[in-house]
C-alpha cells in the first residue's frame, strides 16, 4: 500500500475582523513551548501563513484524523496568542504581506520583485510514495492530464484583495507567476528529469532544484511524487478526497507503466488551457477531458476519474468512500462555491473569513 502525506498551508487571521495577521513566528514559538521537539509546524514565505505536514499514512481514515488534529492544534496555538487559522487559499480581505526573514526569501523578493509580494497564497501538497525515481517519473508523465481535475475539486480561492475574481482558484493564477511553475512536457526517464531540472538551475533564473515548481514533481526530500496543484481545502474531508484520488492516480499510472501503456502526449499548451479552465470555473461548468482535451461537464469528468482509478481505489479499500465523497462534492460544491454562498448570505467578506475559521476545524 502506498503511503500518503499531506502538507497544508493555513492563513493566520484576526478572529474578530478576519484580517490576516503576521504572527507566524509567535505561533511557532508557542507551539515549540507547548510541544517541545514538535516537527509538525513550519513557517512559510509570509508571516501571515503557517504550514503543517502530516506523517505518511497508508489508511485514509487515519490521514483524515491527522489532518483534523493538526488543524485543531494550529488553532489552539494561534488562539493562545490571539489569532485564528483559516483554510483559505487566498485572503478575501485586503492584505499587505509581511515577508518572513531568511536569506532564501530575501533572494526571492530581490530576484522576482512584485510577483513575490503577491504570493500570499495557501496550497495543499500531497506526497505519494514511489519505489524509485524511474517509477516516479513514469507516474509524472501519466498523471499530467488529470492534475487540472484535482485543481477544480480543490478550488478555494475566489476572492482577492477584497474583490471577487470570477475564478474558483485564483491562487493558481497567482502561483503561476513564478517562472518555473505549471505543467510539464513528458520526461520519459529519471535521467532526463534530473537533466531538465539541472538545466533550469544552470540558467540562474531559479535558485535551486527546490524552485522547480512543477504541478507535480519528484520530491527532493522524500521517496515520493509531490502533487502541488491543489488549493488548501476549506473542509478537511475535501483534503482527504484529494489525497485519496492522488494515491489512486499514482498507483494507476505505475500499473500502466509496468504494463507498457504509454502516456498521453498532450502538449503543455493544451495542459495549460485545461488548468486555466479548471481554475476559472472549478466544478461549475465544463472541464477539459483528460483523454481528448475537449470540453465535458465537470460531473462527467469526475466520474471518469473514478472509473480511470477504479481498480486502484478498490484494491486500497477506498472506492466506496471516494465515490460517496465525489457525489457529495458535486451536490454541495467546493470551497469556492461555499465561500460565495457565505458572501451571499452575510454580505460581508469579514463574516466569510470568520465563518471559514469555524469550518476549518470541522
Amino acid at each position: 500500500m502506498r503511503t500518503v502525506g499531506v502538507e497544508e498551508e493555513l492563513l493566520l487571521v484576526d478572529p474578530d475582523s478576519g484580517d490576516p495577521k503576521a504572527l507566524a513566528a509567535a505561533v511557532l514559538a508557542r507551539a515549540a513551548h507547548d510541544d517541545p521537539g514538535q516537527d509538525v509546524f513550519e513557517k512559510e514565505l509570509f508571516g501571515q501563513m503557517l504550514e503543517f505536514a502530516t506523517h505518511p499514512q497508508s489508511d485514509m481514515a487515519a490521514l483524515g484524523a491527522e489532518i483534523v488534529r493538526c488543524r485543531k492544534e494550529a488553532a489552539r496555538h494561534a488562539g493562545e496568542i490571539g489569532c485564528a487559522v483559516a483554510a483559505l487559499a487566498t485572503s478575501p480581505l485586503p492584505v499587505s504581506p509581511s515577508l518572513s526573514m531568511n536569506d532564501r526569501y530575501r533572494w526571492l523578493a530581490e530576484r522576482y520583485g512584485i510577483p513575490t509580494w503577491e504570493q500570499l497564497v495557501c496550497g495543499c501538497h500531497v506526497h505519494v510514495s514511489v519505489e524509485s525515481d524511474e517509477e516516479g517519473v513514469a507516474v509524472l508523465d501519466r498523471i499530467r492530464p488529470w492534475l487540472a481535475v484535482l485543481r477544480a475539486i480543490s478550488a478555494n480561492s475566489p476572492f482577492w484583495q477584497g474583490q471577487d475574481t470570477d475564478y474558483g482558484s485564483y491562487r493558481s493564477r497567482v502561483w503561476n507567476r513564478w517562472p518555473s511553475a505549471g505543467p510539464t512536457e513528458l520526461f520519459e526517464s529519471a535521467e532526463r528529469y534530473r537533466r531538465r531540472v539541472s538545466d533550469m538551475v544552470a540558467t540562474g533564473a531559479i535558485l535551486d532544484e527546490a524552485m522547480a515548481y512543477f504541478d507535480a514533481r519528484l520530491s527532493a526530500r522524500y521517496p515520493t511524487v509531490e502533487l502541488r496543484v491543489a488549493d488548501v481545502c476549506l473542509r478537511a474531508d475535501t483534503a482527504v478526497l484529494i489525497a485519496t484520488l492522488s494515491r489512486a492516480l499514482v498507483e494507476t499510472a505505475a500499473r500502466d507503466w509496468r504494463a507498457g501503456r504509454p502516456a498521453h502526449d498532450h502538449s503543455v499548451s493544451l495542459l495549460r488551457l485545461a488548468d486555466w479552465q479548471a481554475a476559472r470555473f472549478g466544478l461549475e461548468e465544463n472541464l477539459l477531458d483528460p483523454a481528448t482535451m475537449r470540453p465535458r461537464p465537470a460531473a462527467q469528468v469526475l466520474r471518469s476519474l473514478l472509473e480511470h482509478t477504479g481498480d486502484a481505489l478498490t484494491d486500497s479499500g477506498d472506492a466506496a468512500r471516494a465515490e460517496q465523497a465525489v457525489e457529495e462534492l458535486l451536490r454541495t460544491g467546493n470551497g469556492a462555491r461555499e465561500q460565495r454562498r457565505l458572501l451571499e448570505r452575510t454580505d460581508s467578506l469579514r463574516d466569510v473569513v470568520t465563518e471559514c475559521v469555524r469550518l476549518t476545524q470541522g
